[in-house]
Formats: structure tokens, sequence, C-alpha cells
């Protein structure tokens, strides 16, 4: 059973960064690409950043470009988002997402990230 545990939300300053962490256990990790997505208030779930298997692979939305950076350790199956210059449209929950070669979709349960002005 896959299970995604995001860790490292919590309340910021703008201009702030955080840093957050996902473990991943239940699946052969490193042949998974991962993800990062978010859901504010309101708002549908959006696309934050994504990484492939190796790592040699990244992608972001253009709202953090420049400012997050996605990464990931395969040896500690875990993926991290980098968030740097916080924004308060930056306020969200956080969904770490795993895809698998044959495009099943795994999802945490969110850590809230909240950007105070």
């Amino acid at each position: 059973q896959v299970q995604l545990v995001e860790s490292g939300g919590g309340l910021v300053q703008a201009g702030g960064s955080l840093r957050l962490s996902c473990a991943a256990s239940g699946s052969i990790f490193s042949i998974n690409a991962m993800g990062w997505y978010r859901q504010a208030p309101g708002k549908q779930r959006e696309l934050v950043a994504t990484i492939s298997s190796g790592g040699s692979s990244t992608n972001y939305a253009d709202s953090v470009k420049g400012r997050f950076t996605i990464s990931r350790d395969n040896a500690k199956n875990t993926v991290y988002l980098q968030m740097n210059s916080l924004k308060p449209e930056d306020t969200a929950v956080y969904y770490c997402n795993m895809e698998t070669p044959r495009r099943w979709n795994y999802w945490g349960r969110g850590t809230q990230v909240t950007v105070s002005s």
C-alpha cells in the first residue's frame, strides 16, 4: 500500500521560506515521477512542480518559477519542495503526488502553508 506523508508546512511571513518534505512508502520510489500540487480555498487543485523518476527533469508552474525548487532523494524515498520568497497567494494546502509508470496516481493528505502579508 502506497503512503505519502507530507511535512514542513506552517505559517510564515511574506518573503520567507519553507521546505516541504514528502516521505513515500509502499512502492519502488525511484521508478516513479513525483510532484507537488496545491489547493487554495475556493480554488481547484493546481500543479506546482514535478520531477522525473531520476531527478533529471523538472517542471514548474509559471507562478513559482525562480522561487520554488523541487528535488528528490531516492535513497531516502523523499521528495522536497524548497519555497523561497513566499507570497500571500502561495497560501494553500500542498499535496504530494506520486505517478507510476502506468500513470496510477497517489496522493498524500496535504500540509497547510499560510503566508501572512
